[in-house]
């Protein structure tokens, strides 16, 4: 009787061809972590910018950094990414797009019009 080996695998998950529902899937997931990591800075800077004239110039030349613009054109793209994907997955909840086809067509849509908006988000941002 042959031996089995007892060793641990190991998963090379880079090598692994995830198809497009998954990676819209985990994308949803990053988007979700990074707003919820960036929400208390968000409404620390909303606070700020509320107190007044001089805190509104506070906030405005926290903002100035290009580092920071593009944190901001992350979280835009988290926002926008999250939003579209989001509302994909409340319509196939409802059985609209469960199709295989459909579902692949719908997870394209939401990373190509994703990224293109976070693109967007950069540009007006820079």
């Amino acid at each position: 009787m042959p031996s089995q080996r007892s060793a641990p695998v190991f998963l090379n998950l880079f090598r692994i061809r995830f198809p497009v529902a998954a990676i819209t899937s985990i994308a949803h997931r990053v988007s979700g972590v990074l707003l919820f990591l960036f929400f208390p800075f968000l409404v620390w800077l909303l606070d700020l910018s509320l107190q007044g004239p001089d805190g509104y110039a506070r906030a405005l030349a926290l903002l100035q950094p290009l580092w920071v613009r593009l944190g901001l054109a992350l979280i835009g793209w988290s926002l926008l990414h999250h939003l579209l994907s989001g509302i994909r997955f409340l319509l196939i909840d409802i059985d609209v797009g469960v199709s295989l086809g459909a579902a692949r067509r719908t997870a394209w849509a939401v990373n190509i019009i994703g990224v293109l908006l976070g693109l967007a988000c950069l540009w007006w941002l820079l």
